[in-house]
C-alpha cells in the first residue's frame, strides 16, 4: 500500500485527514443552527426482572429514575468520553423510559438539542447507553443474563446534511 497522500483515496469520514490520521474536526467556521438528535436502545431481561423494576422493589432502587439521571449525566460529558467529539452546550437532554413486557425489556429513548455548530447524535447515543447499562447494574443480582441491544440513531435534525429518519425496525413479537 502507498504512504502517498496523493494516493489514498478521499473518505467521507470526516475525523480523518489527508494522511488518514485522525483529527478533531475545524467547527469554527460552521453556523450555529438548531440541532436535534433523537437515539433508542433496549435492554431484554427475564419476566421476574422487569417485575421488579415496574414494582421499585429492585434492592438498589428506582431503577428507572437512577437510569434516567445517568444517560442525562453522560450526554453532557459525551466529548471526555468519546476522543474526538466537541464539547458541545446543549440546550435540552431528556430520556423516556418504556417497560415494554412483550420483551421484555426496558426501551430508552433519549433526546439531545442544542444550538451550535456540530450536532447531538453522539451525545443522544451516549446517554441511552449509559441508561442502559445503570438499568443492567442495577439489576444484576437479579438477572446476570441481561442484554443490551437494538441501540441506534433515530433521528437528526439541523446543520448541513439535514434531517435524517432512520428505517422502521420490523417488530420482534
Amino acid at each position: 500500500m502507498s504512504s502517498n497522500p496523493a494516493d489514498i483515496p478521499a473518505s467521507p469520514l470526516t475525523h480523518f485527514d489527508a494522511q488518514g490520521q485522525a483529527h478533531m474536526v475545524d467547527v469554527g467556521a460552521k453556523a450555529a443552527t438548531h440541532r436535534v438528535a433523537v437515539a433508542e436502545g433496549r435492554i431484554y431481561m427475564q419476566p421476574a426482572t422487569l417485575a421488579l423494576i415496574e414494582r421499585g422493589t429492585a434492592k438498589k432502587g428506582d431503577v428507572l429514575g437512577v437510569a434516567r439521571i445517568a444517560g442525562i449525566m453522560a450526554a453532557k460529558r459525551t466529548a471526555e468520553l468519546i476522543p474526538l467529539c466537541h464539547p458541545i452546550a446543549l440546550t435540552r437532554v431528556a430520556l423516556d423510559l418504556t417497560v415494554e413486557p412483550q420483551g421484555p425489556a426496558v426501551r430508552v429513548q433519549a433526546t439531545a438539542e442544542t444550538v451550535g455548530p456540530t450536532g447531538v447524535e453522539m451525545e443522544a447515543l451516549t446517554a441511552v447507553q449509559v441508561a442502559l447499562l445503570t438499568i443492567y447494574d442495577m439489576c444484576k443480582a437479579a438477572d446476570r443474563g441481561m442484554t443490551i441491544g437494538d441501540v441506534r440513531l433515530l433521528e437528526k435534525q439541523g446543520g448541513k446534511s439535514g434531517h435524517y429518519v432512520a428505517a422502521p425496525q420490523p417488530s420482534v413479537v
